[in-house]
């Protein structure tokens, strides 16, 4: 049996929603496929396409994850073959995806389904040793999919959209760590605390707004916020030259609403252009970056 996760692409909320704030976020598929079966020789992980592959012990984070999550399930040695449909690294949810669908081939193997809280709490830690202190998004969307609200005080609150939501989605090709670009804002908090704090609120804010704006169907609106959030997010200091110029590249080319996805330093960008997506993507592409069109929250 093949076991099943999402990505995922925060739309609004990014940071802010490691202090507690929201975040609004929607699924991206595929994520990632993963088979399990009994392994005679310990405990092995394959990823595809990368054609690795990792042990516990064998001094990776990817080993470590795998090897805590099948002594957390107590699931013996066990070989998993994992496809992995998404960027490495991107900020689209790709160890979050990989944990959800491990676990989930790991219950299959052991002939047992999990519930939504159970699945939650080995994806959490798996997620802790890659983030640290991860805010819960990236693995609560992977496990349940769909478009909600997410907080770490209420968990994930669906939201209704109408129709589906179509976006530009192009990796700048840069890569950051999620945990030090969180660290790198803890450290801006501690010198800044009241002008951070002010900018965690206001990204809040602009989420539960974006909320509002897709219930209503209202592109101009979310874009307006994007543009916004993407703005709040830079004085964060999480943006680079390059994110700000396929965003610029995305807005001259017609889009509503552009901004950075996932916890910056590179990765992707995100762009809300209805009816103007090909000039986006050809702009992006005179950029050297290669976009694609995805419908998220599916």
């Amino acid at each position: 049996m093949t076991a099943t996760a999402h990505g995922k692409i925060i739309l609004l909320g990014e940071h802010a929603v490691v202090y507690g704030a929201d975040a609004l976020a929607a699924s991206l598929s595929p994520g990632a496929d993963c088979v399990a079966r009994v392994s005679a020789e310990g405990t092995v992980l394959t990823v595809a396409p990368w054609g690795s592959s990792f042990r516990p012990g064998d001094g990776t984070e990817l080993g470590r994850a795998v090897g805590q999550l099948c002594e957390a399930m107590g699931s013996g040695d066990a070989a998993l073959s994992l496809t992995l449909h998404l960027p490495g690294g991107g900020g689209v949810g790709s160890s979050a995806a990989m944990g959800v669908a491990c676990a989930r081939a790991l219950a299959a193997l052991q002939g047992r389904s999990l519930g939504d809280a159970e699945l939650l709490g080995y994806a959490l830690g798996w997620e802790r040793v890659f983030h640290g202190n991860p805010s819960g998004v990236d693995h609560t969307l992977a496990a349940l999919g769909g478009v909600g609200l997410f907080s770490r005080s209420e968990g994930f609150r669906r939201v209704p959209t109408r129709g589906a939501l179509r976006l530009c989605v192009g990796d700048s090709g840069e890569r950051s760590s999620t945990k030090e670009m969180v660290d790198g804002v803890a450290r801006l908090r501690e010198r800044r605390p009241e002008a951070v704090d002010r900018t965690v609120e206001a990204i809040g804010v602009v989420a539960r707004n974006g909320a509002l704006a897709l219930q209503a169907g209202d592109a101009g609106g979310l874009g307006e916020l994007m543009n916004l959030n993407q703005n709040l997010l830079a004085s964060l200091l999480v943006s680079t030259e390059r994110l700000e110029d396929l965003c610029a590249s995305a807005r001259s080319s017609g889009a509503l609403g552009a901004k950075l996805t996932g916890a910056g330093g590179g990765g992707c960008v995100i762009a809300l252009a209805p009816g103007r997506e090909p000039e986006v993507l050809r702009g992006w592409t005179a950029l050297g970056v290669e976009g694609r069109v995805v419908e998220v929250g599916r």
